[in-house]
Formats: structure tokens, C-alpha cells, sequence
């Protein structure tokens, strides 16, 4: 093992791995895992290299406050650099990113800002902009900085070239986000290995570079608003609601070659296969850009090389789609096996050694108990939702479908963070219905369960009658398919 002088000397040299059973037979794709960066994502690289451009320049003075506009690993990156020199850190987040990367951030000592979601990446990076300007923080500008793409083309293209050394490289596959990743590598390759071919992958519901449509700018060259092509989509780091400025360098200097639009389905799918087939933990945007090198895989000829970029760990997506269908209980299948042999089973005490002592519960809050209680008992038509989760969004719109009002809760809103008044309305939940998952519909004081129990209950009429004799909808009607409101990703194929 080798010996460093500080964190930040492990950063960079992150293997290539190939696929073994996922790629097509004869092509050889090769996966970039950036998540063995300490951090675990590929912006460990462009933190360093933005803080230490910025002390060698003189703009980042001994001791000033470093701000960023991030969606989670920008963050956590400046976090791990800014925590090793001496820098306090402020970021700027919308507040639909994974919850996760706000405590990573702030175990790691900096302050996180919430934007509203409905602000998009364009209102996380105005806030920014404008909490610099107040306070006098060092602003990283990751977005425009020539330093975010001068280190990928320092190091992660050059140990891509390393590893191909005599041999050829066909075609690199990345996603997009800051674009320092995308213009870096691709530059240092249109150099030393012109025929590689370099693929783009954006989420197909935003073609942001698919729609050839320009990005406004102001006067500093900064977005002035949001793409009208872009629309929310899962992959997290990927494409904001604005063309970057290194994005579109990169485009203008013809170092794209194509571009491929991945659905959000298969970035699950593939996420998830990644780690059941190959055993590597990546995220839902990694899973993307797996689909886009697939595609790229599957018409290439035999001996074709690729190198697809894995970003991060899918440890930041715990609280998000991509382990919606990961159970904390015992499945069916876990009880069988629990129960084909006598010893330590939960259905059977009577064999087991006594349990060891428990400390005691932590007594629920009594102020949001009280909301909850109050809430139940007050509105018709209740939902405890987070604000811009898209199964929220989805029973919103089911309600507005039928014409009936609603009484909405949003754990995640500003009002409910204070004092974490909405994590606190949360244990209550699930000490009383027993799920701990959002969001939970009560009609008329009962509890009807989840987005998919509304679906389910739409479907099949019970829903309607249940609120025609509540008086709230004029008649009861026939269940209807309402599945085109669930989110895009997991709605049935329709045929062609």
C-alpha cells in the first residue's frame, strides 16, 4: 500500500473494469469506476482542482467561505478538499435531490442552502450567485470553470489512454452534467486518439443537445433561464435545466460525435443489474450512461473496445427510485428459508435464547403529533407527501383529475423543516399506520395507503365510491385507467 501525505493525493487512478456478462459477445466494454475517488464520484477530481486553480490565481483568499450550486457530489467533493485545506463551504441545492447527500454534506462540515425544486438547477445556481455576492464567498462557477475540464483532461483521459496504450480505443461513453468531464476527456482524446469515437447520453424526456436548440445566456456567459427542452428526469448530476458553458464548448468544438437518449427505466434497470451481474454499486445516472454504451455495444463488431464512465456510488440514491423496490422485511421466499431449520427464527420464540435487552424507544414528538392528529381529523382528502416527489405529483394530479380538493402536507417544504418538523410528522406515520414510505393518502379519517393503493383503488371504482358518499364527488362513475399520470419510468410500454 502506498503512503500519502493528506486525502486528497488519492484521488484520480480509478480502475477500468470490463463487463463480463452484461456487454454483447466479442466487444469489449470497460467500465471507469469513478467511485473508488475517497468520496466515491468523479467530482472529487474537479473539487481539488477548482479550489487549488483558485489559490494560485489569489481569488480564494486563507480562510473565505468556498459556495456551489451542486445536485450532491460537487459537494461533497469541495466538502472532503474544503474540510483537508481550511475552507468553510456553503452549497446550494434544489430540494428534490436524495436526502442523502445532504447529510454526507453536512457531516463533512458545510452548510446546505435548499432552493425550491420548482426552481430547478438554474435557481440552486442563482442562489448561489447571489449568497456570493452578499457575503463575499469564493464562487466555484464548476459550470464555466476551464479548471473542471482541465483536469479530466490532465488525468482521467490520460489514465484512459494509459490503459489503451497500443491499442484502439473505439468509442468513450459519458453523460453530461457540468460538462467539464465530457470536454476534458473528449479534448485530450480528439488529441492523442482521433478515432475515438465520443458518445453523449441525455435522459430522453430532456434532449437538452438532442433538440440542436441553443442555451440563453446573460452577459457573463451564464444561463439566463431554463432549456425549454428540459423536463425532471431521475438521473441525478445528469443534464440540469441548462446547457453548461463547458457543454457547450465541447459541442462547438466538434468533440461530440453522437448523442443517445436513455429512458429512466433503463438507467434503473441497468443500475440494478449492474450490481446483481457484475457486483459494482453505481448510481441512476452510471446506469444510464451503461445503457447508452450497450446500445453503442450492440451494433459494434466483434474486437470493438469501449469505455463507458461509472460517476458514483449508488449509495447516494438510497431514498430515491432506484431502491423503491429493495425491502427492509423478510420476503416470502427469506421467511421459507428462515423457517427450514429450528433455531433463531422470528416465528418461533419458544427455541430461541431470550432476546437481549432493548434500549427504550424514543418517545414520539408531541407537536407533530398533534399536526397529524389535527389533520386526520380535520381534512377530507389528506396527503402527507414530499413536495416534488413524482409519486406525489402523480396522486396530485389523480385528485385533480376527478375534481376533488385536497389537503397536502409536504414533509420536505420550507414550513415543515424547521426544527425537522416533517422527519418528526414522519415517525409518527410509521409508528401509526406502520409504512414508512411517501406518500400516504387518508380519506375521510381512514388510512387508504400509498400511490400505488390510490392507483389500484381508481382502478377498479372503490376510490370514487369512497368519495361520492363522502359527498366530495357528484357521482361515483366507473373506475378508469389513470396510469398515464404515474411517472413517465415506470408506466406500462405502450405498443408502437
Amino acid at each position: 500500500m502506498a503512503r500519502y501525505d493528506n486525502i486528497l493525493d488519492t484521488i484520480g487512478n480509478t480502475p477500468l473494469v470490463r463487463l463480463n456478462k452484461l456487454a454483447p459477445a466479442g466487444v469489449n466494454l470497460y467500465v471507469k469506476v469513478e467511485s473508488f475517488n475517497p468520496m466515491g464520484s468523479v467530482k472529487d477530481r474537479m473539487a481539488r482542482a477548482v479550489i487549488e486553480t483558485a489559490e494560485r490565481s489569489g481569488a480564494l483568499r486563507p480562510g473565505q467561505t468556498v459556495i456551489e450550486a451542486t445536485s450532491g457530489n460537487t459537494g461533497i467533493g469541495l466538502a472532503m478538499v474544503c474540510a483537508q485545506k481550511g475552507y468553510p463551504l456553503v452549497v446550494t441545492m434544489a430540494e428534490n435531490f436524495s436526502v442523502e447527500r445532504r447529510k454526507l454534506l453536512r457531516f463533512l462540515g458545510a452548510r446546505v442552502v435548499l432552493t425550491p425544486a420548482a426552481e430547478k438547477g438554474s435557481g440552486m445556481l442563482a442562489k448561489a450567485i447571489e449568497l456570493a455576492e452578499k457575503h463575499g464567498y469564493y464562487l466555484c462557477r464548476q459550470f464555466q470553470n476551464e479548471a473542471n475540464a482541465e483536469v479530466h483532461s490532465r488525468t482521467t483521459a490520460a489514465e484512459i489512454l494509459a490503459d489503451f496504450r497500443g491499442e484502439t480505443l473505439h468509442y468513450w461513453v459519458s453523460g453530461f452534467g457540468t460538462g467539464g468531464t465530457l470536454k476534458g476527456v473528449a479534448r485530450r482524446l480528439r488529441a492523442d486518439s482521433p478515432t475515438t469515437r465520443v458518445v453523449v447520453a441525455e435522459p430522453d424526456n430532456a434532449r437538452l443537445l438532442g433538440s440542436r436548440i441553443p442555451q440563453s445566456r446573460g452577459a457573463d456567459g451564464a444561463p439566463s433561464g431554463s432549456h425549454p427542452s428540459f423536463r425532471p428526469h431521475l438521473m441525478q448530476g445528469w443534464s440540469p435545466d441548462f446547457i453548461s458553458g463547458l457543454t457547450e464548448e465541447a459541442v462547438a468544438a466538434g468533440y461530440v460525435d453522437e448523442i443517445v437518449p436513455v429512458a429512466g427505466d433503463d438507467a434503473l434497470r441497468l443500475a440494478r443489474e449492474l450490481a446483481r451481474r457484475e457486483g459494482i454499486f453505481v448510481g441512476i445516472s452510471s446506469g444510464a450512461t451503461l445503457a447508452a454504451a450497450l446500445k453503442v455495444a450492440q451494433r459494434a463488431p466483434a474486437g470493438t473496445n469501449i469505455v463507458c464512465m461509472l460517476t458514483d456510488t449508488g449509495e447516494r440514491y438510497l431514498s430515491t427510485p432506484l431502491f423503491a423496490d429493495i425491502a427492509e422485511a423478510m420476503s416470502d421466499e427469506e421467511i421459507a428459508l428462515s423457517q427450514s431449520t429450528p433455531g433463531c427464527r422470528f416465528d418461533a420464540a419458544a427455541v430461541n435464547p431470550p432476546a437481549p435487552p432493548t434500549s427504550p424507544t424514543r418517545a414520539l414528538d408531541a407537536d407533530a403529533l398533534q399536526v397529524v392528529s389535527d389533520a386526520i381529523a380535520g381534512e377530507p382528502v389528506l396527503l402527507f407527501a414530499l413536495e416534488w416527489c413524482e409519486f406525489g405529483w402523480a396522486v396530485r394530479r389523480l385528485f385533480e383529475r376527478l375534481g376533488v380538493a385536497y389537503y397536502s402536507i409536504d414533509l420536505d417544504s420550507a414550513d415543515y423543516q424547521r426544527d425537522n418538523l416533517g422527519g418528526k410528522i414522519r415517525e409518527v406515520l410509521v409508528d401509526r399506520i406502520g409504512a414508512a414510505t411517501i406518500p400516504q393518502i387518508f380519506i375521510g379519517g381512514e388510512h387508504l395507503g400509498g400511490c400505488s393503493e390510490i392507483f389500484d383503488a381508481c382502478r377498479d371504482g372503490s376510490l370514487q365510491q369512497k368519495l361520492h358518499q363522502l359527498g366530495l364527488l357528484e357521482t361515483c362513475g366507473d373506475g378508469f385507467d389513470a396510469s398515464d399520470l404515474l411517472p413517465k419510468w415506470i408506466q406500462p410500454r405502450k405498443s408502437a
